[in-house]
């Protein structure tokens, strides 16, 4: 995020590079800084014949040089997007050539999302004297609750841990689903508002109640019957609770309930930053400690890999996902 906050710094100082290579898994950024270049460098009137946006299917890399060789006409610069470049990944390397010698009236942008070039090969190495290649790296889900925090907080925003850890559960760590959830609710609710679980049940449709966050703090708790009654819930609403998912999130759960049995100081922040969670979930593995000791966690841990096969559908005989759940869980809690 530092390298965005300098790159449209510098941007705005019109610190200008000849070329911008946005690349990478993580297409929030790339969309956000390619957006900011498109409604930034040229001013309204400018932009009707200075600014053209190409996409990478409809075009070759000979048409996009031999739009970047164009000249402005009656400004300083003229910009140039391209849109969805990773369509252009047989011949990206061609673009060497031109970053060699890049026209100095042109910003040139590409948008390559999903995908990396090669970064020992000419196109890579040419691109970092001439222009500036940006690389949108995936968060880990650890990291999206803070993320969730940092943008509502930039616009005036704060959120619950549940509410933030709800999102992260039901959305993946996809930033521009979330980003897009998260304008919904700065729609309906003032500024200064801190945002609810409730406020996500209401307006989003995850279940404050019935959802992999509360399924896994009742089997921290030995919670059987609310156990029971989120399975059964997830089991009659396979589409919204895939298994995969639930299997997946107990795995983390439980091996970072292993780690947390072999830490030497299990004071609150020592757990929070060695398990790099929240502090406001230390709680929940602190009370879990005391139900499933370390022999205990090491065979639930060996069962979640079993059943993370079966939901793939290997070795499941085509059980039902909802039986497969049921039958999990009873192997955890017994």
């Amino acid at each position: 995020m530092d390298d965005v906050k300098q790159l449209v710094t510098d941007i705005k100082n019109k610190h200008l590079k000849p070329i911008y290579f946005l690349m990478g898994e993580e297409a929030y950024y790339i969309d956000k800084i390619s957006d900011f270049i498109e409604e930034t460098i040229l001013t309204e009137a400018e932009r009707g014949f200075n600014q053209m946006i190409l996409y990478g299917r409809d075009v070759t890399i000979e048409d996009i040089v031999g739009q970047a060789k164009r000249y402005p006409m009656m400004a300083e610069y003229q910009v140039v997007i391209v849109k969805e470049a990773q369509d252009l990944s047989r011949t990206i390397e061609k673009l060497a050539k031109y970053a060699e010698n890049p026209q100095p009236t042109t910003i040139l942008v590409v948008n390559y999302k999903y995908k990396k070039i090669d970064k020992r090969k000419a196109l890579y190495k040419t691109l970092k004297k001439t222009g500036v290649v940006y690389e949108s790296k995936k968060l880990y889900e650890n990291q999206v609750s803070d993320w969730i925090r940092r943008i509502l907080s930039a616009k005036k925003y704060t959120i619950s841990p549940k509410a933030a850890q709800m999102l992260v559960e039901f959305l993946g760590t996809d930033l521009s689903k979330i980003n897009n959830e998260l304008e919904k609710l700065q729609i309906i609710l003032p500024q200064g508002t801190e945002i609810s679980a409730e406020h996500i049940e209401k307006n989003i449709g995850i279940s404050k109640d019935y959802n992999n966050f509360e399924l896994r703090k009742a089997i921290g708790e030995r919670n059987t019957i609310k156990a029971y009654r989120i399975v059964n819930y997830f089991a009659e609403n396979p589409k919204d609770n895939p298994m995969v998912v639930t299997v997946s999130l107990l795995f983390n759960f439980f091996s970072q309930l292993l780690h947390f049995h072999g830490l030497q100081d299990k004071s609150p922040r020592s757990v929070a930053s060695a398990l790099k969670i929240n502090p406001y979930f230390v709680n929940e593995y602190i009370t879990a400690a005391r139900y499933f000791p370390m022999r205990k966690v090491s065979a639930v841990v060996s069962t979640l890999r079993e059943f993370d096969v079966k939901s793939k559908g290997v070795n499941s005989n085509a059980v039902p996902q909802g039986d497969l759940l049921r039958e999990l869980l009873v192997r955890i809690l017994n």
